[in-house]
C-alpha cells in the first residue's frame, strides 16, 4: 500500500499496518525546521473522523509558528502543521450506541477547535475561552485526523455547491465574526479596520455586511484598492501619505472626532497605540492582532479614563460564530476568492508561506488535488 492509500477496514482502520499506511505530512520540528515528508496515518480513536484534505490555506498565524514556533499549537514535537481546511470523510470511528453524524464520502469543514461545554468558562458562555479548548493541527497534509470534540461540536457537512477553497475560509472568517461581535458593530458605525492582510480584509467586509461605513487603513496600495473591490470600504487612509493621528481624524471622520471603532489587526505595539489615537470620546478599540509575547504598550491614562475609551480584545472563535461564517460564505454573502494569490500542491506549503511573509501572497491555497485514490 503507498502514501496515497487510506487504511483497509481490518479492525475498522484504527490499527493501520506498520510501515503500510503513510502519508505526506507538514511537520514542525522547530522554528524554521518544518518538513514535508513520509508519516503514519493518524489512528483513530471512537469518535474522530479521518478527512482526506482537499484545500488547505496558509494563515499569517502559521507563518508566525513557522519562525518563532507557538505555545499553544505547537506542543509536542514533531508538530503536524496547518488548521483552515476542508475535505472528504474517509474513515468513521464510531461511538459504540451512537449514530455516527457524517459518514464516508461526506464533503466537510472542521474547525481548529471545539468547546468542552463543562467548564467555568463554558458555563458563562466564552467557549472560545475553554479550559479544555481542543486546537487542530495538521492541515497541511494528506490526512488530518478529527479529534471527536470537534467532530461532535464544530464539523459541518458542505453544500454540494460550495467549493472546497471556499469553505477552508470558514476558520478566519469565524475569527472576524467573533471580533465584530466583541467589538459591537451597530449599523451606521463608522469603523476603522487597520492592517489590510487575509484577516483585515474580512474584517472590512463582514463589517460593510453588519452596516457599518467602513474606512480600510494601511500603507499597500494593492490591499487597499482590495479593501475597496472587495471589502466594500468606503473610504482608504494610505499611512505612507499619512500617517498623523490627528490628521487622519481631521480628514477622514465627522468634525475629526475620530472613529466610533477601531480594529488594530496588525498585532504590533505601535499599531495598538495608533488604534487609541484614531478613536473618539466614547469608542471602543478592538486590539485584534496578537503582539509578540512580552510586548509592552503605553496608553495615556487620562484619555482612556476621561474619554471613556473602551478596550477589549478578541481571541479565537465559538462553534456559533463558525457555523454563521460557513453560512455566510455558503450564501455567497462573502465570496473569498479574491483573496486566494495562487494555488499550489501541498508539498509547496514552505514556498506559499515564505510568499505570503514577503507580501507577495494574501493567501495561497494549497490543493491535493493528486491524491485521487483516496476514496477507493
Amino acid at each position: 500500500m503507498n502514501h496515497h492509500s487510506v487504511p483497509d477496514s481490518t479492525n475498522n482502520g484504527l490499527h493501520p499496518s506498520p510501515g503500510t499506511d503513510m502519508m505526506k505530512a507538514a511537520l514542525f520540528y522547530q522554528p524554521n525546521d518544518v518538513r514535508y515528508e513520509d508519516t503514519p496515518i493518524p489512528i483513530l480513536s471512537p469518535g474522530e473522523l479521518l478527512i482526506k484534505v482537499e484545500s488547505a490555506l496558509t494563515c499569517g498565524t502559521d507563518v508566525k509558528c513557522y519562525r518563532r514556533g507557538h505555545p499553544l499549537l505547537l506542543k509536542h514535537f514533531p508538530s503536524p502543521f496547518g488548521h483552515e481546511f476542508s475535505g472528504v470523510v474517509v474513515k468513521v470511528s464510531p461511538v459504540a450506541g451512537q449514530a455516527p453524524r457524517f459518514q464516508v464520502g461526506d464533503r466537510v469543514v472542521a474547525a481548529n477547535s471545539a468547546p468542552c461545554y463543562q467548564c467555568f468558562y463554558c458555563a458563562k458562555g466564552q467557549t472560545n475561552l475553554c479550559d479544555h479548548l481542543d486546537l487542530l493541527n495538521g492541515a497541511y497534509a494528506e490526512y488530518i485526523k478529527i479529534p471527536a470534540q470537534i467532530a461532535q461540536y464544530n464539523t459541518y457537512t458542505l453544500p454540494e455547491h460550495l467549493p472546497f477553497q471556499i469553505a477552508a475560509f470558514s476558520e478566519p472568517l469565524a475569527v472576524c465574526l467573533h471580533g465584530l461581535a466583541q467589538s459591537n458593530v451597530q449599523p451606521g458605525d463608522q469603523v476603522a479596520v487597520m492592517g489590510l492582510g487575509p484577516i483585515g480584509q474580512l474584517m472590512v467586509r463582514a463589517a460593510k455586511l453588519k452596516g457599518a461605513r467602513v474606512t480600510a487603513i494601511a500603507r499597500t496600495v494593492h490591499k487597499l484598492a482590495l479593501a475597496q473591490s472587495f471589502g466594500g470600504a468606503d473610504q482608504v487612509v494610505n499611512l505612507s501619505d499619512v500617517n498623523d493621528n490627528e490628521a487622519i481624524r481631521q480628514k477622514f471622520t465627522e468634525d475629526g472626532r475620530g472613529f466610533d471603532i477601531v480594529i488594530e489587526a496588525i498585532g504590533k505595539p505601535e499599531t495598538w497605540e495608533k488604534a487609541v489615537g484614531l478613536v473618539r470620546k466614547g469608542g471602543t478599540v478592538n486590539l485584534f492582532g496578537g503582539c509578540p509575547g512580552g510586548s509592552q504598550v503605553s496608553f495615556d491614562t487620562r484619555r482612556l479614563h476621561y474619554d471613556e475609551i473602551k478596550l477589549v480584545s478578541s481571541f479565537h472563535h465559538t462553534p456559533t460564530q463558525f457555523k454563521a461564517a460557513l453560512d455566510l460564505l455558503s450564501k455567497g454573502d462573502i465570496d473569498p476568492r479574491p483573496l486566494i494569490t495562487d494555488t499550489l500542491p501541498m508539498a509547496q506549503f514552505e514556498a506559499a508561506l515564505q510568499q505570503v511573509e514577503a507580501g507577495q501572497a494574501i493567501k495561497i491555497a494549497l490543493s491535493n488535488e493528486n491524491n485521487l485514490q483516496a476514496l477507493s
